[in-house]
C-alpha cells in the first residue's frame, strides 16, 4: 500500500474505534447512573478502547479489518453488559441506557458537522471538485500543496461525520437487537416491554432483526446522508 492507503486505513480504524467506544461507554455510563454497575465493574465506562476490544475482539478487530479491505469502509460491533433484572425493574432507566449510545454518536456527528461548516464558511476548507458518494472525502484543504497532515485531518473529519451519522441512524431502528428496540421496550407497559426485551435477547430474533434492519437501512440512509451533505455544502 502507498502512504495514502496506509493513512486511510489508520484514519478509518481510529474513527471506528473512537465512535464505537464512545457509543458503548455512553451505554455503560447511563446504566451506572441509573443504578446498574455491571458495565462499570467490567471497566466499560471509559473511552479507552482496550476493554471494549477485549470484550468483543471479533467485532472490534477482525470484522472491521475484513470489511475495510473488502469494501473500503469499516463495519463491526461492540457491547456493554447490563443486568436484565435491573432492566425489568427499571424499564425507563433501561430506555435511557439504550438511548445514550446513539446520542453519543449524534453529539460527535453534530460537533464535526459544525466544525466543518465553520471552516468551509471561513474558506479554510473547500468542497471536493468532483464529489460523489465518498464518505471519506467530503472536504479538502482550500490551499494548494496542502501537507499530508491537512489531507489526513480532512479525511478523518469526513469519516467521523459519516460513521457517527450512520451509527446514530442505524441503531435507532426499532428492531431487535438495536438500541431503538431497547428505547421502545422502556416506553411500553411493563409486560409488553418485558416481551420486547426477551425478543432482543433471543439470538434468532436478533439475527432476523439485523437482516431486516440492514435491508431497510440501505434505502433510508442514502437520502439522510445526502441531506446532511447538502446542508454542509450550502453557504449560509
Amino acid at each position: 500500500m502507498g502512504d495514502l492507503d496506509i493513512l486511510g486505513f489508520l484514519l478509518w480504524y481510529f474513527a471506528f474505534l473512537f465512535s464505537l467506544t464512545a457509543h458503548e461507554a455512553a451505554h455503560a455510563w447511563a446504566a451506572y447512573r441509573g443504578g446498574d454497575p455491571t458495565a462499570y465493574l467490567g471497566g466499560q465506562v471509559t473511552l479507552n478502547p482496550l476493554p471494549h476490544i477485549q470484550r468483543e475482539p471479533l467485532g472490534t478487530v477482525l470484522v472491521p479489518l475484513f470489511t475495510f479491505f473488502r469494501n473500503g469502509e469499516m463495519m463491526g460491533w461492540a457491547s456493554a453488559p447490563y443486568d436484565p433484572l435491573w432492566a425489568d425493574r427499571q424499564p425507563r432507566r433501561a430506555a435511557w441506557m439504550a438511548a445514550a449510545g446513539p446520542a453519543s454518536n449524534l453529539a460527535i456527528a453534530a460537533t464535526v458537522f459544525l466544525l466543518l461548516k465553520v471552516l468551509l464558511e471561513a474558506g479554510v476548507l473547500a468542497v471536493p471538485p468532483r464529489w460523489r458518494w465518498s464518505p471519506s472525502r467530503l472536504v479538502v484543504p482550500a490551499w494548494q500543496g496542502a501537507p499530508l497532515w491537512a489531507l489526513g485531518a480532512c479525511q478523518l473529519a469526513s469519516i467521523l461525520l459519516h460513521l457517527n451519522l450512520l451509527l446514530f441512524c442505524f441503531n435507532l431502528l426499532p428492531l431487535p437487537p438495536l438500541d431503538g428496540s431497547g428505547i421502545l421496550a422502556g416506553l411500553f407497559p411493563r409486560q409488553l416491554g418485558g416481551l420486547f426485551r426477551a425478543l432482543r435477547e433471543n439470538p434468532m430474533f436478533a439475527i432476523l432483526g439485523l437482516l431486516v434492519a440492514w435491508y431497510f437501512f440501505g434505502r433510508m440512509y442514502g437520502p439522510i446522508f445526502l441531506l446532511v451533505i447538502l446542508l454542509l455544502y450550502t453557504p449560509l
